[in-house]
């Protein structure tokens, strides 16, 4: 008997556009504006790519400012990803948005985690498909890079102190104090600091996301 299909779980990519002064701003005094903002595409890409390979749902890349911008139509006509604009507020609202905007599980990614990978994202889904309510994947700076929900959980995303090193902690707080059923998986690291960039070399990944060694 052949095995029935996964359920499919949606995945949000949240994306800003590479405009050279305006992406990865703490990556300029290393790279100056324009390579930072190379880099930045590149990791977007990347990122879109190892959603594809993972392959575990509907995708959309929810983007800042308009999808009309040519970097994004062009991934869009590539990838099998839709497109959508991210609404006002922190990034608390932007993250919630997706899931209101499905009815089922979701997952919300960035893309600025060079090391994550199609398994991390099947590994996540699975997660949400035998039951849990929430799954989270830490970051090491304290804040995390993957969460997924079956159902929106606004009271994990509202008065967050965003960009701090106390997200998780607080996320965690959060999620026993509510009582929803939460689970973690092993955490990796973002790539937003100019000493990152020695971590990403060793990784052998800079060739990848277009980084010179």
């Amino acid at each position: 008997m052949a095995s029935a299909t996964p359920e499919p779980v949606a995945l949000a990519i949240l994306a800003k556009a590479p405009i050279a002064g305006a992406a990865k701003t703490r990556l300029i005094p290393a790279l100056g504006a324009a390579g930072a903002a190379a880099l930045h595409a590149r990791l977007i890409e990347r990122t879109v790519e190892t959603a594809c390979q993972a392959s575990i749902g509907p995708m959309t890349l929810w983007v800042t400012p308009a999808p009309r911008h040519a970097y994004f139509t062009a991934l869009a006509s590539r990838f099998p990803v839709g497109l959508a604009v991210q609404p006002d507020g922190d990034l608390g609202a932007r993250m919630l948005a997706p899931c209101h905007a499905n009815t089922g599980p979701v997952i919300v990614i960035g893309t600025d985690c060079p090391v994550l990978a199609p398994a991390h994202l099947r590994a996540a889904a699975d997660v949400l498909r035998v039951g849990s309510d929430v799954v989270v994947i830490p970051a090491e700076d304290g804040g995390y890079v993957l969460i997924g929900s079956r159902r929106p959980q606004p009271n994990l995303f509202a008065d967050m102190t965003w960009g701090t090193d106390t997200v998780m902690a607080e996320t965690r707080r959060r999620l026993a104090q509510l009582g929803i059923r939460w689970r973690e998986l092993p955490a990796l690291w973002d790539l937003d600091r100019p000493e990152d960039l020695a971590r990403l070399r060793t990784t052998g990944l800079n060739q990848s996301v277009g980084l010179p060694n």
